[in-house]
């Protein structure tokens, strides 16, 4: 177990009628942490959260909370809470007595489960809805209920399997604001499980992108975004750009040239390639800039407008290159500029900011 772990898992396997689900998975989740669990339906999230909370057993593999052997105890003994998509709320209970349910399980009463309630229900804001029922409550207020339940307990981790993807997109991002901040005021680490990239990216401290019950990368929003360590986390994180290539030559440490499409092109990179090697160099589409006469001393690709699509703050474009390759741009909109906007058909230059791009392995190759 690290040093700063709350949660060690280590090797954790486990099937379903001969199907793995989690493969000799490995994670160390730190004090106060908010991680992400991001993968597609079926790639082993909500079954690694049930297994934490102890609703499944794994069939190898190790859990400490603090040290200590998670699995040995039932779930109700661990100091794990989960807070579920439907929230789960008790409708013929109050507020305070839906809070107050766990507490009651273990025998607390009197002053002190009075006094941990509120405080509960102070901290999500809830205090003032003490005395009403689940369906007097909007769908915020039912999962900030929600939450106070779960943190009542005072666990050590808090599991959310996908607690917001019943809200309106606006409530939503209200409620993402604040159940970040409200983890940053309890100091508990979130093991959180969303299907929604955005929601991953604003929220995290880190994310985990899962791959088949195994984990595919693991790092800070910025690095599973601005640096796939794979072609898998590549497209499956946000919209992105691939040029096919063949390494012609090695320059020093980070730089190497590229040919694609007959176009000699250096890039930038930290991995390690020989001359031949079969690559894919990764652009995402605000790396791209879109020219309507050529720059003087940059390579560009040429190419004709196919689509544009305007989103308020951001004009998205989509090129058909010359040789044959549809690649997505976006570039914030600029009401001051009259030559911004591009019609359908219009031949642009096409070029990115130097560094920007990421040079992978073609893996599929």
């Amino acid at each position: 177990m690290l040093v700063g772990s709350v949660l060690s898992i280590g090797g954790l396997g486990k099937s379903f009628s001969g199907q793995p689900i989690l493969q000799d998975f490995d994670l160390d989740v730190k004090t106060s942490e908010f991680i992400t669990l991001l993968g597609p339906s079926g790639c082993g999230k909500t079954t690694l959260l049930r297994i934490i909370a102890g609703f499944e057993k794994p069939d190898t593999g190790t859990i400490r909370l603090d040290g200590k052997n998670l699995l040995s105890l039932p779930a109700e003994k661990r100091k794990v809470n989960t807070v579920f998509q439907s929230y789960a709320l008790f409708p013929h209970l109050t507020v305070f007595n839906n809070v107050a349910f766990g507490l009651k399980i273990k025998k607390i009463k009197g002053r002190e489960l009075q006094t941990r309630v509120m405080q509960a229900l102070e901290q999500v804001k809830m205090k003032a809805f003490a005395e009403r029922y689940p369906h007097q409550l909007s769908g915020g207020q039912q999962q900030r209920v929600a939450m106070a339940r779960a943190i009542v307990n005072r666990p050590r981790i808090l599991l959310l399997d996908e607690p917001l993807s019943a809200l309106d997109a606006r409530l939503r991002r209200e409620m993402q604001m604040e159940l970040k901040k409200l983890q940053r005021e309890i100091g508990i680490s979130f093991i959180f499980v969303t299907h929604d990239q955005e929601e991953a990216l604003s929220m995290s401290d880190r994310i985990l992108v899962m791959q088949e019950g195994r984990i595919a990368q693991l790092g800070t929003p910025r690095q599973v975004y601005e640096e796939p360590e794979n072609l898998y986390v590549a497209r499956f994180i946000g919209d992105i750009n691939f040029f096919p290539g063949i390494i012609s030559k090695t320059l020093d440490a980070d730089q190497v040239d590229v040919t694609i499409f007959g176009r000699q092109i250096t890039a930038h990179t930290q991995r390690s390639f020989q001359p031949g090697d079969k690559v894919v160099l990764l652009l995402r589409p605000e790396d791209l800039r879109l020219y309507e006469q050529p720059p003087k001393d940059i390579k560009t690709f040429t190419g004709s407008i196919v689509e544009r699509s305007y989103r308020g703050s951001t004009l998205d474009t989509l090129v058909r290159l010359d040789d044959g390759l549809l690649l997505t741009t976006c570039e914030f909109f600029d009401e001051d500029d009259p030559d911004f906007d591009y019609s359908v058909g219009q031949r642009v230059y096409i070029t990115w900011v130097k560094g920007w791009e990421v040079v992978l392995p073609d893996e599929d190759s």
